[in-house]
Formats: structure tokens, sequence, C-alpha cells
């Protein structure tokens, strides 16, 4: 595998599928079987299509937590038992899957150290869409613009999100942060 983006795909934003979470529901049961012994508490459905009426591109994505990187190495070896292919992107972060191939995608994999930054972001900006549909068609609207400018730059295209999920981060963050009246 030469990396996630190894031959061109157009990214393609399609309408939300309400079959998504029982896509993940499968999943999620192969993956505890398979990486059990390294995951450290629940498997979580992220990501667009993890966020029911959003569109997204039809790739499932799945977090799971680990201890740590290193005591997780040995799930690398492991991957091909459930179809996955590792690849060492972001690498400090996380251990990053996909299935079945990195030309064609239909999941996502990332071993994420629980409570790790990392770990509370991916669950933050999931659960700030979930709970408003105007963060969610914001979210949607500029994806589709994304998809367009750069149809075949998925790095490109999820750089170019970043300052929206920075801004939802941040008022994540205040809202957790302010005080109850």
């Amino acid at each position: 595998m030469t990396g996630p983006a190894a031959r061109p795909q157009t990214i393609e934003i399609v309408p939300y599928d309400p079959a998504w979470p029982a896509l993940f529901d499968a999943e999620r049961a192969l993956i505890a079987r398979v990486f059990g012994r390294w995951i450290t508490g629940t498997i979580e459905h992220i990501g667009s299509t993890a966020v029911p009426g959003l569109a997204a591109k039809a790739v499932i994505d799945i977090m799971a937590p680990v201890r740590s990187l290193a005591d997780a190495a040995g799930a690398i070896a492991a991957a091909p038992q459930a179809g996955y292919l590792h690849y060492p992107y972001q690498a400090a972060s996380m251990h990053w899957f996909c299935k079945p191939s990195p030309h064609f995608r239909t999941h996502h994999l990332h071993l994420v150290p629980l409570g790790s930054e990392l770990w509370r972001e991916r669950l933050a900006f999931r659960d700030a869409l979930r709970a408003s549909s105007d963060l969610a068609a914001g979210y949607a609207a500029l994806k589709r613009r994304l998809a367009a400018a750069t149809p075949t730059d998925r790095e490109a295209y999820t750089d170019a999100k970043g300052p929206f999920v920075q801004r939802v981060l941040r008022g994540a963050s205040g809202q957790a942060q302010a005080p109850s009246r």
C-alpha cells in the first residue's frame, strides 16, 4: 500500500443513508472479535456517517480505544483477519486502517489512545454535529463545496475542513466550561 490516497478516487458526498448505523454495528462486532485484546473501552462510530441526516462520503469511520499505541502495535498484524490494511497515517496519534483497499474504501478504523486529545476531539465534534442541525447543515455544505473544488485530493479536502472543525471544537469546549446557572 502506498498511502491513503494511493490512486486518485473521486470524493463523492452522498445523502445520508439510514443503513450506516447498521453497517457500523456489524463492523463493531467484527472489530471487537479481531482487535478485542487491544481495545480498552467502547468502540465509537465517528465521522459524518455517525450523524443522522448528514450527507457524507459513504465510508464508515470507526474509532476504537486502546491503552497506548505501543500496547496496540500487535493489532497491525491482526488487521488482515478483519479485512483491514494498515497505513502509518498520523502515526504519532493513532494506528489507521482502511478496508477493503486503499483505492476503494468502505471503512476506516482508527485505534486511538483512550482519553487522548484526538479521542476527545473526535467525539466532541461528532456530538456537536448531532446536537445542532445548523452546524450539520453548514458542515454538509462545506463538504460539498470542497469535494467539488478538490475532487481527487483527499488530503486537501480533509485539510480544508480543519478551520470549521476547530471552530466547532472551540464552541464545544466553551460550552463545556460555561458555568451552570
